[in-house]
């Protein structure tokens, strides 16, 4: 008879730390990219908000038939790479959020506003889960476990673009805080949403 051998809990607990950064670098490689949209729609805001609409009904249709059975090349792949555990056997909705996210942006908001909510959603956003999975160790309450490192990050890389911007040390920290207080809410994949269209409004509010 075989007998099974026993896998220590700290080897357990490493690779399931590894397998979870791998899946977070992957999806934050995605989260990132989001914040060349500025950048194109100051050539052509027409054409960037097609490109969006078009990517987020693209990746509709391929997520529908990968839950149907029907792999689609790479973008089916890619999503099973980056879906985390709470997303297995679901429809992966990040992708989604993340385009309208970006779209209502720059729907809603006029310059610099619009750039900001973007960029706090690639940067603020995405370098933060990035910081928090790799060093957080100091758990923020009733925020369904992110961390005060990430939170951190956050509020500096949201400040800084504010600053780029904006040229205004005040604002852009005001701005910085309270996208900082919208990413830490627990509101999982909704946060691509709530955080760039609540950050855009603040930036309206004080630019």
């Amino acid at each position: 008879m075989e007998r099974s051998i026993a896998v220590p809990r700290a080897a357990r607990t490493f690779g399931t730390l590894r397998e979870e950064l791998r899946i977070e670098f992957i999806r934050k490689g995605i989260h990132l990219s989001i914040g060349f949209v500025p950048t194109l729609a100051s050539i052509d805001l027409t054409a960037t908000l097609i490109l969006l609409g078009f990517g987020t009904l693209a990746y509709t249709l391929c997520e529908s038939l990968r839950m149907s059975g029907r792999s689609v090349p790479i973008i089916s792949k890619l999503t099973f790479l980056a879906a985390r555990r709470r997303d297995a056997g679901k429809f992966v909705m990040g992708p989604i959020t993340l385009g309208l996210g970006a779209m209502l942006s720059l729907l809603l908001y006029p310059n610099p506003a619009a750039s900001l909510a973007i960029y706090a959603l690639a940067f603020g956003d995405g370098l933060s889960s990035l910081v928090g999975k790799s060093f957080g160790s100091i758990r923020l309450p009733f925020t369904g476990g992110k961390s005060l490192e990430g939170s951190m990050t956050c509020l500096l890389a949201v400040f800084f673009a504010g600053y780029a911007l904006s040229g205004d040390i005040i604002r852009s920290l005001g701005i910085a805080v309270a996208a900082t207080f919208i990413e830490a809410a627990p509101l999982k994949d909704l946060d691509n949403i709530v955080m760039p269209v609540l950050t855009g409004a603040v930036a309206v509010l004080l630019l």
